[in-house]
């Protein structure tokens, strides 16, 4: 029998100490990872959506005939979407309190005036909210979505004194954010004169006068590194270091650069998306379409009738849904998937291709500027194993074209794809 070679001693210390690391690593991230989870699966992460759906609508080109699987998020774009009269738009996510956000939405539509609704989905703050959730708006809701507005619809209530857009995850950073600007910096009146600014040349001396410098200063920067501020954000770890790689490390690099973006290249006249997050609430001139009166009568004429909600994984929904559908709204949650959950993600898009019509369009984000790790994806297609970079039909120009208008510009990669 042959001698067992011993490692020498201080080498078998070194490895004990360097697998002592390894494992205290893959711990932190498995707290990391689970604190995400209990924050995104226990709670309404997303007051609002952070995708533009005037973006969207263009790259989608939405016909009567169309059906969408749209991630409902907020569901903000949902009925944007519904205003091109589609002929049905499947909201699937699968955190339910994401659901019941837009089935208040609806009943609002449905039941309550244009001043009422814009006082709760406009302004984020009315007097009476429970009255007014009770007398018009609990008995349309199914029964998840009415177990959890029984305990928060006082998250409207004005008398609470904070607005709804800072209720949830993403909307206790923005709070955060809103304190850090208002308490810690006192620069309130300059930001709101940057989003009242005439145009681009206005915004940017604003900006650069009295913003800049101190708004990206230390404090903010060591607080981006910690993980549960981007955990309320909605940003999981996997997508954090999707970001990490674009700007070598430094997530507030990428926060400052995704901000200049829209502060030196585009009016911030029409961008409610920063309004709502740096202000809690939109203004009659500056909020999605839905909250604009002549489509909201639009919407409670009946185009909201094509919409319904579903709480389920993309990939179940599919698997279980037994028509076709030609538009996929797949925001950025194949950043969530591809790292450790690739088999779901391929499951996913085997579930897209066996349910999607002849030439089905497929649009998403991604904290990557380009498309790799999906075009890598193995699916059966056409009786064999085919990568889906050998499948997709992308519109890389439209994409590109298209993506330069986004008023969010918080991803790095828009991408439209087209099947065969």
């Amino acid at each position: 029998m042959p001698t067992q070679q011993r490692m020498p001693a201080e080498d078998s210390g070194v490895n004990r100490i360097d697998g002592f690391k390894r494992n205290a690593a893959g711990v932190g991230n498995w707290l990391k990872d689970r604190v995400f989870q209990q924050i995104v699966g226990n709670h309404l992460v997303y007051a609002c959506c952070w995708e533009d759906p005037r973006v969207d609508r263009q790259a989608l080109q939405i016909d009567r005939d169309d059906r969408l699987l749209v991630i409902t998020s907020a569901g903000c774009n949902v009925l944007d979407y519904a205003l091109d009269f589609p002929a049905r738009i499947y909201a699937v996510d699968i955190n339910p309190r994401q659901n019941a956000l837009l089935e208040l939405k609806i009943a609002g539509i449905r039941h309550l005036d244009f001043e009422t609704f814009f006082a709760f989905f406009g302004e984020g703050a009315i007097r009476n909210a429970r009255a007014i959730y009770d007398a018009h708006l609990r008995s349309d809701l199914s029964n998840s979505a009415r177990r959890f507005w029984d305990r928060h619809i006082d998250w409207f209530d004005v008398q609470r004194g904070r607005s709804f857009y800072y209720r949830g995850t993403a909307g206790t950073f923005a709070w955060l954010n809103a304190l850090y600007i208002d308490h810690v910096l006192r620069v309130r009146p300059h930001v709101d004169a940057l989003l009242d600014a005439a145009d681009v040349t206005e915004q940017s001396n604003i900006y650069n006068t009295h913003l800049r410098d101190r708004f990206w200063g230390g404090m903010l920067r060591r607080l981006s590194q910690g993980d549960l501020l981007l955990a309320l954000s909605g940003v999981p770890r996997d997508q954090r270091r999707i970001v990490e790689e674009q700007f070598e490390g430094s997530l507030a690099a990428y926060l400052q650069e995704t901000a200049e973006r829209v502060i030196y290249r585009q009016s911030l006249a029409d961008n409610y998306f920063w309004r709502v997050y740096v202000q809690g609430r939109f203004t009659r001139t500056c909020c999605p379409s839905y909250l604009q009166s002549e489509h909201f009568a639009r919407l409670q004429a009946g185009l909201f009738d094509s919409i319904s909600t579903h709480t389920d994984s993309v990939r179940s929904f599919l698997e279980n849904f037994s028509g076709k559908l030609s538009k996929f709204v797949l925001l950025d949650h194949m950043d969530w998937l591809h790292q450790r959950h690739r088999r779901e993600l391929q499951r996913q898009w085997q579930a897209i291709v066996d349910r999607a019509t002849p030439g089905a369009r497929v649009i998403w984000r991604s904290g990557s500027p380009n498309s790799d790790f999906v075009d890598r994806i193995q699916i059966t297609y056409d009786g064999r194993r085919r990568r889906l970079g050998e499948i997709l039909r992308y519109d890389r120009e439209r994409a590109e074209h298209l993506h330069a208008q986004d008023r969010c510009h918080t991803y790095a990669g828009f991408f439209i794809a087209d099947l065969p």
